[in-house]
């Protein structure tokens, strides 16, 4: 009776070792998979407002704190335009609001608070996650590093952060990865998740994006065509850190959350060696968001007057300087796509305007002729069926807005 007992053991036992010598042979594998599955999960329309309120709860973060007063936003409460026009078609604001998902809207008019809210669990607290819209940000640190001479836009990136060699960034300049036209080869689909986009994100849980972002490869020559890589952003991260010689989160909050009047601290979304991640993972509250808009609007200075970024950084930063840039240019690839600065959107019928862009929903969007401001955060689940027109329609409806206003 015990022999088969003992024999029964002996194969668990067994069992058990191959079962961890497999464990340990294919933990990176398993790591990845559940890190797909996690972020497959992070969209699904029961899910995703929660979520775009926790991600710097969820995974790793770096906390920056804000320091010193808030600057002031006063009330002057307006009323909206109540309509709009798109393609040809009279649509209804609050129905655009509705629609698109809004958690949170905000509308300064002449850095007075003309309109605010919050929809579908977001409060006035809550920390909503920027993705794309914190490329703009990253483009404010570049100005500060240049205005004090530690980085020239034409030198390569490579330059100041010697890992970039190693793959397709050697070689490109530093303007060409601000006005995303490295030449590198991206695949940006969110809905893919075998895309470089995707894989980029996993290495939140499970690797470097740094690693990941210097051996990437070129596909075309630099400076020719604007296609939209998020890397271009994360190599603009390393490019700081190798000229500042500090962490960008650090000289973030040095040149900008310490000097901004924000109201409330701000958190960057950490890959698993504690590095930032740049392309997409600032996190914030829906009027610091604003702040930073009125900023650009003010032609970089704060509240206090004081120049935070040079005037000629902040005009060059949203003027297209080259014919693949243009917003309205004809491109076999895009159709008519916006125009592009150094990481911020130019509209397809600009007015002197700009706006900063975050997939599934998050703008900021900057009038300085009309002296407004607007600051969109949204939780927008099908963005992966009609993101792109959702985010032409918005920009229309901020502009009748700033118009109306």
């Amino acid at each position: 009776m015990k022999r088969p007992l003992r024999i029964s053991l002996y194969s668990l036992a067994l069992l058990l070792i191959i079962a961890a010598g497999l464990g340990f042979v294919f933990r990176k594998q398993i790591h990845e998979y559940y890190a797909v599955y996690q972020y497959a999960n992070t969209f699904k329309p029961d899910v995703i407002d929660a979520n775009f309120r926790s991600l710097y709860k969820i995974y790793p973060s770096i906390r920056v704190e804000h320091s010193g007063e808030a600057s002031p936003l006063p009330q002057n409460e307006r009323p909206l335009p109540e309509t709009y026009i798109y393609q040809g078609e009279t649509k209804r604001v609050a129905d655009w609001l509705e629609r698109t998902q809004t958690t949170g809207f905000i509308v300064l008019k002449d850095g007075a608070v003309a309109y605010e809210r919050y929809e579908r669990g977001n409060t006035a607290a809550t920390q909503a996650i920027a993705m794309s819209m914190s490329k703009s940000t990253i483009s404010f640190l570049i100005g500060n590093a240049v205005r004090d001479g530690l980085i020239d836009i034409n030198r390569t990136v490579d330059h100041y952060a010697p890992q970039l060699a190693e793959g397709g960034y050697k070689g490109v300049s530093v303007k060409n990865a601000l006005q995303m036209s490295s030449g590198i080869g991206f695949n940006e689909d969110y809905g893919d998740l075998s895309s470089d986009i995707v894989r980029y994100i996993i290495q939140i849980l499970t690797g470097s994006v740094k690693d990941f972002t210097a051996h990437l490869q070129k596909v075309r020559e630099q400076g020719t065509v604007n296609i939209y890589v998020s890397a271009d952003t994360q190599v603009l991260s390393m490019v700081l850190e190798g000229a500042t010689g500090k962490p960008m989160t650090d000289y973030f909050w040095e040149k900008l959350w310490s000097r901004l009047g924000a109201e409330a601290d701000a958190y960057w979304l950490a890959d698993a060696k504690g590095d930032a991640v740049s392309a997409g993972g600032l996190n914030a509250i829906l009027r610091d968001y604003a702040r930073f808009g009125l900023l650009y609007m003010n032609e970089g200075r704060n509240f206090r007057g004081e120049q935070l970024v040079p005037a000629e950084w902040v005009h060059a930063s949203v003027t297209p300087d080259a014919p693949h840039l243009m917003p309205g240019r004809d491109d076999p690839v895009q159709g008519k796509p916006l125009g592009y600065g150094y990481q911020w959107w130019i509209p397809g019928k600009p007015q002197g305007d700009f706006v900063a862009v975050g997939i599934y929903g998050q703008f900021i969007y900057v009038n300085p002729e009309r002296k407004v401001v607007i600051a969109k955060t949204s939780a927008y689940a099908d963005y992966n069926k009609d993101g792109q027109k959702m985010k032409d329609e918005s920009i229309i409806v901020f502009q009748a807005i700033a118009d109306a206003l």
